[in-house]
């Protein structure tokens, strides 16, 4: 692809990728936010750039707080994969992709620095400011749109700061030392299908089978690393439900 011109003012480099086509339907309406799960930036910005590998990204965040974009805003990315959120399928036509330079799980998940972060904030920022109304409830992480597949950006993913910059929807999880009822792996009856549907009506891509299946437990688990990331066991504890409850208490309305 040849160069084109960065979209935000953030951006230090554009490094074009061939891997992207046409949106399908209106203008995007989410950011997605992912780690490269790859030993350094510089072999993952790679192959988000391989026509081999038919993966991609609007942009990538190194450690060092530098920004560079791949594909412009208006075109889809290759980045969700098999995915879904609120009954939507086609997560690539609907967002923005974001890759954050980590190891990842696979090879020695690291802490986010601080000075890669307050790029991520910028960078979305200026995305929202520019994009228009995107709701604070469709700022996700892969794993919540892909809870079977993926782990990223995972558990150590500082949502609680990009909250207190205006990005994202995030409650303050409740205690996991606070008492009450657990569901687990092999449960069955209506507290399932309870916890379930509101999952569910959160936006993950769950049905209401009654029965504590390994889907819900990738679910819960990837609700506990986005939420509730001080213990992630896929155990629907008490901590966990409320804090699912609190969120979807304080929801923001959608844009009329």
């Amino acid at each position: 692809m040849p160069q084109f011109q960065p979209d935000s003012f953030i951006v230090s480099e554009v490094v074009p990728s061939p891997n992207h086509d046409m949106r399908i339907g209106g203008p995007p309406d989410m950011i997605l936010l992912h780690y490269t799960g790859m030993q350094n930036g510089e072999a993952a910005l790679k192959q988000l750039c391989s026509p081999t590998s038919k993966v991609s990204a609007h942009y990538v965040v190194f450690e060092d707080g530098r920004v560079v974009q791949c594909v412009p805003e208006e075109r889809r990315a290759w980045h969700a994969g098999v995915s879904s959120w609120a009954g939507e399928t086609d997560i690539n036509s609907r967002s923005i992709g974001i890759e954050v330079v980590n190891p990842g799980h696979e090879f020695g998940y690291a802490e986010f620095p601080l000075r890669q972060i307050a790029a991520v904030i910028s960078l979305c920022k200026s995305i929202l400011t520019r994009r228009g109304p995107i709701a604070a409830d469709r700022v996700l992480a892969h794993s919540d749109v892909a809870p079977m597949r993926k782990q990223d950006p995972g558990e150590k993913f500082p949502w609680q700061l990009l909250s207190e910059s205006g990005i994202g929807h995030w409650v303050r999880p409740a205690p996991v030392d606070i008492e009450g009822g657990v569901l687990r792996l092999g449960d069955r009856g209506e507290s399932v299908t309870r916890l379930q549907r509101a999952l569910r009506d959160y936006g993950y891509g769950l049905a209401e089978s009654g029965v504590y299946d390994e889907a819900t437990r990738a679910v819960v688990t990837a609700f506990q690393r986005h939420f509730r990331p001080a213990r992630v066991d896929g155990v629907a504890d008490a901590s966990t439900v409320l804090t699912l409850r609190a969120l979807t208490e304080t929801r923001p309305k959608p844009f009329a």
